[in-house]
């Protein structure tokens, strides 16, 4: 206790000596303040230019005793508007401090300005906000108090003058540029713009001061220096427009971005206290950096070097900072339906509205398109990529990436896709990295990629959106015979790398199944990208890529369907695919191209033998009993099974049918005679004869837009027909129905583009095409936003965009009208129709169930292939019985007849025997069960002879007399097989 008082009691008497210390120096500097008044005059009317030179004692004195803190005290102001008044009356300043020799007194000069200097900057400081009103007036205003002090610091630190750089040095290490932000912050807020204030010559003066002839200037500690505490100011270059002049000079500009560049990744820890929540410090920093960064890059002798640190900088700002305005819901409002989604652990930081516009509006298509031209500029792609090229993929990629993640994406998309080189330019890079078997590292770009990131993560975070991007916009003609941007052997070769390094992070390096596919990482002030969600990103975007390029492909093979496959998929994968939440079902659900069709379809299969199986207890006691007439089969059907719930749909359905004479026809529904009904229902439904579907030039089914003039309750019979295509696929039964793609795609929720447009209307494409591709003045062809509906005779015209009928199509907007017209076509005129479909369809076929397939594959699961029936596979699995054998006669020329009949003639052999006109997806194998031939009659009588074959349809079953002759056997095959006649002949 004694050691505390007394250690305490030496604290207490150095706090007391200190305090008597300061009051004795207060005291002396009262007293020589006083004896100056009494020297030089209150108002200084004693005061000559001599006053100011080495001999003097004036300044001495004054230094000695000046203290900001003395609101009263304007010796400062006075003594500033007297050195104002001496140099412009003598035109020399370094005479009236030094007198006629500087050189031999210059430390003591120095030491006199340096203090009067700061003197000035602290007066200003420390009275700024009774000042406030004057702190951004011009020096005309020189009878304001504000005025002298800051032009004696404009005068004092003119890099023409000897001890300039001794001033801005003193300035930094003193906190000096801390005071000037301190005085600006409160300046600004009393006005919005001030050309050539006297505070702005300041500023410029001080920023002139780059450490490059004849400035001496050294550096400084970061935290103090002029780029961090000046340029953090929020908006400063609309309070001081000259300034921003001065600074977008190459030399000055480069020197401060480089300077800001090598404090990265420190940058953050440097900068000064955030001014609010509204106005955090480094989004400050980013929005000015930002506004005169295309300026900078505009000049004609900007660096490759400039901009490699522009986008160091802008890249770890942007980094630091949150998801900024961002479209909810879609990339582009016009054409594309945005895919990526807000994760809910987002925190939305609220940035004030004109700083949020300040850095969203400087990243526009001048900006993106100077930075990507001067980094690629001089880049040669002849040989492996060399250290330049590296650097350039590296901050392209880096600045490009952050964007994507904070930025809106519309208009910088476009940009990037068709008015700059990024694509083939990264294509080229890749695909030499590849070839070469080797990726230079790219992890120094962005703070959160290890040394370890593969070489090609960066670049295919920003290659894939963009060109996918591309995709969206590209026509046909572009694409297959212009081959841009990438010629199709590149593109094959293109989906190579993207497979690989999609399986690498899906399967070999996957480190997360719980969050899969479809979010976007979390992005928050303190919580920066980790490599986890960079990875996860681009493992989305190469999935979307990818399956873009498939629908190219199945449009038009240029590849093989193969190259989809990856390598690794075996049956250990195939096994753990349809466990839900298994690495390999998260794989199914995200890229199912990866897999091949065949296994993917068993995978279908089993589940819907697993759904079926959980309502087999309907097998024994069906409930569920149509009794359905054949030339009323639309009406019967519609009006009892849309009586059935959800769950009744997924049980058995039986069917009796009667004939056109009111008679039930002959047979058991053992599951033959539904499949009958299942495939006369849906060609009586889907024909275009109803109303509810129209057909493209190439007889392919889309819904009727006009349906809802023909039918009252149209929607209705859509949800209908929707129920009955799933029960079709539930049931694993194919039906005849050729759907377009661009139908096809509803079944999968996505949006149809313009390169779908063909399958509908080839004219109105080729029109289209012939617009994007004409070289005169559009406008004089009177076109409006506006398009003209055609249905039944009755014409409605439709704007396209709110008030388009008077917005005139230019060649500016012309690709807006292209797109917003297929759109129309393409998804809006359908739109009712196609939800209506969905919702019955969805009733029993779930929706990660058909993500498994494209449109092509979906189709082939509708209908089955389109190839001749494959007689041979058929034979292949074919059972016997009733005395009737693999080698038997009849049986020999039953293969022989079978072969030989046309590709229409084997359908309906295949429907007369299996009640479905196409086989099995996989093969006759997966047949259930496999079709047999079993000898009908007795012995080969005359009266046997004479007979039809028969079938059980519910059985595979072929019923087949022993006929004598090859001829005989042909012509009764057929005459049963066009009898139309229903299970009569059952």
């Amino acid at each position: 206790m004694r050691i505390s008082y007394i250690d305490l009691s030496v604290k207490d008497y150095k706090g007391m000596k200190c305090f008597r210390g300061k009051r004795v120096f207060r005291a002396e500097q009262s007293k020589l303040r006083q004896k100056f008044l009494k020297i030089y005059g209150k108002n200084l009317l004693n005061v000559d230019r001599k006053a100011f030179g080495p001999d003097s004692d004036f300044l001495r004195q004054f230094l000695y005793f000046f203290n900001a803190e003395n609101h009263d005290d304007f010796l400062a102001v006075q003594i500033g508007r007297l050195i104002l008044q001496f140099v412009q009356e003598s035109g020399d300043a370094v005479r009236l401090f030094a007198g006629e020799d500087y050189s031999s007194i210059c430390a003591f000069v120095n030491y006199r300005v340096k203090k009067l200097a700061y003197n000035s900057i602290r007066a200003v400081h420390h009275n700024r906000n009774q000042l406030k009103d004057q702190l951004l007036l011009t020096p005309k205003e020189s009878n304001a108090s504000a005025i002298p002090l800051l032009e004696v610091l404009v005068l004092l630190i003119d890099l023409k003058l000897p001890w300039s750089c001794k001033i801005v040095g003193y300035l930094s290490q003193n906190n000096g540029f801390n005071l000037l932000r301190e005085i600006i912050l409160t300046g600004k807020g009393n006005a919005e713009k001030c050309i050539g204030s006297s505070l702005e010559r300041v500023l410029t003066g001080v920023m002139c001061h780059i450490g490059q002839k004849p400035c001496t200037c050294s550096d400084t500690d970061p935290r103090y220096s002029f780029s961090l505490q000046i340029l953090t100011i929020p908006f400063l270059w609309h309070v001081f427009p000259n300034l921003r002049q001065v600074f977008a000079r190459q030399g000055m500009s480069q020197h401060y971005i480089h300077q800001m560049a090598t404090f990265v990744p420190n940058l953050i820890s440097f900068l000064p206290k955030d001014i609010s929540d509204e106005f955090p410090t480094y989004a400050c920093l980013l929005g000015n950096i930002l506004e005169t960064g295309g300026v900078a890059l505009s000049q004609p002798d900007c660096s490759f070097n400039m901009a490699i640190d522009l986008a160091a900088v802008t890249t770890f700002l942007l980094e630091a900072h949150p998801s900024l305005t961002r479209s909810d819901s879609r990339e582009n409002s016009m054409i594309a339906e945005d895919d990526v989604t807000g994760d809910d652990d987002v925190m939305e930081v609220a940035l004030d509205r004109k700083l949020d516009q300040q850095i969203c509006s400087s990243i526009d298509t001048r900006f993106l398109l100077q930075l990507t031209n001067i980094l690629f500029r001089d880049i040669s792609t002849a040989n492996g990529p060399d250290d330049m090229e590296v650097a350039a993929v590296g901050a392209v990629c880096g600045f490009l990436y952050v964007i994507f993640n904070t930025l809106p994406l519309e208009r910088i998309m476009t940009v990037l896709a068709y008015r700059t080189d990024l694509v083939p330019m990264l294509w080229k890079f890749m695909k030499r990295c590849h070839e070469n078997k080797k990726w230079s590292s790219l992890s120094e770009q962005l703070s959160y990629l290890s040394g370890d990131a593969p070489g090609w993560l960066l670049p295919l975070a920003v290659f894939c959106p963009v060109y996918k991007h591309m995709l969206m916009i590209v026509d046909n003609e572009e694409f297959y015979e212009q081959e841009k941007p990438l010629s199709l052997k590149d593109i094959s070769s293109l989906i190579i790398l993207l497979k690989q390094a999609l399986w690498q992070l899906l399967w070999v390096n996957h480190t997360s199944s719980a969050n899969s596919a479809r979010s976007i990482p979390v992005r928050t002030s303190s919580k920066k990208l980790s490599i986890e969600a960079v990875q996860q990103r681009v493992s989305i975007v190469v999935s979307e890529l990818l399956s873009q390029l498939q629908d190219w492909n199945n449009r038009r093979q240029f590849t093989s369907p193969s190259d989809f496959h990856a390598d690794g998929v075996n049956d250990f994968f195939i096994s753990q695919a349809v466990i839900e939440n298994a690495r390999a079902n998260e794989i199914l659900k995200q890229a199912a191209f990866l897999i091949p069709f065949t296994s993917r379809v068993k995978i279908f299969t089993s589940q819907l033998a697993a759904a079926r199986q959980r309502h087999g207890s309907h097998a024994v006691f069906t409930r569920n009993r149509f009794r359905i007439r054949r030339d009323h089969i639309l009406e019967d059907a519609y009006n009892q099974m849309s009586q059935l719930s959800e769950d009744d749909l997924r049980g058995l359905i039986r069917v009796t049918f009667v004939n056109e004479f009111g008679v039930e026809e002959a047979g058991i529904d053992g599951g033959g005679i539904f499949k009958d009904f299942m495939e006369n229902i849906t060609r009586a439904s889907f024909d275009v004869q109803y109303g509810l579907f129209k057909e493209t030039a190439d007889h392919l089914l889309y819904p009727n837009p006009g349906s809802g003039m023909i039918h009252e309750q149209h929607l209705q019979f859509f949800h209908f027909l929707g129920t009955l295509l799933a029960k079709a696929m539930f049931e694993g039964i194919l039906v005849d129905l050729p759907f377009a793609t661009f139908f096809l795609s509803k079944l999968k929720q996505k949006h149809n583009y313009l390169n779908d447009l063909p399958s509908l209307d080839p004219e109105l494409y080729r029109h289209l095409i012939f617009l994007k591709r004409y070289e005169g003045d559009i406008s004089e062809l009177e076109l409006y936003f506006v398009i003209l509906n055609n249905e039944y005779g009755e014409q409605t015209e439709e704007e396209l965009l709110p008030g388009g009928k008077n917005l005139r199509v230019t060649n500016e907007n012309v690709i807006t009208f292209i797109h917003l017209v297929a759109n129309h076509r393409l998804n809006s005129q359908i739109r009712q129709q196609s939800s209506h479909f969905l919702r019955g369809f969805q009733q029993l076929i779930q929706k990660d169930w058909i993500d498994m397939f494209n449109e092509h594959e979906l189709q082939l699961l509708i209908s089955g292939s389109l190839d001749s029936l494959d007689v041979d596979d058929l034979r292949q699995h074919t059972n016997y019985a009733g005395s009737y054998h693999s080698e038997h006669d009849v049986i020999e020329m039953f293969w022989e007849v079978l072969k030989g009949f046309s590709m229409e003639n084997q359908k309906k052999f295949l429907k007369f025997v299996t009640g479905c006109s196409r086989g099995p997806l996989l093969g006759f194998r997966y047949l259930e069960p496999l079709f047999c031939i079993q000898r009908a009659g007795g012995n080969a009588s005359e009266d046997a002879l004479e007979r039809l074959p028969t079938a059980a349809t519910c059985m595979n079953l072929l019923k087949l007399p022993p006929y004598r002759s090859k001829d005989q056997l042909e012509s009764k095959l057929l005459y049963a097989i066009n009898a139309d006649a229903g299970f009569d002949l059952s």
